[in-house]
């Protein structure tokens, strides 16, 4: 199996490391309240997951 000819610096491997954490996370729209939450989550302004109430949300 081939090796590095030269030692990888540091500063190259952060490099491309630290181009992965500049992506926005996604976020979904509650249709009926039109609040914003992450996809796969509960709505913690509604307490809806997939269309069922999983959390009683207090006001």
């Amino acid at each position: 199996m081939g090796q590095p000819k030269r030692k990888q610096s540091k500063q190259r491997s952060r490099k491309r490391r630290g181009a992965n954490r500049f992506k926005a996370f996604q976020l979904s729209r509650d249709p009926a309240s039109g609040s914003l939450f992450m996809p796969h989550h509960v709505n913690p302004e509604t307490g809806m997951y997939r269309g069922r109430q999983v959390i009683e949300i207090d006001e």
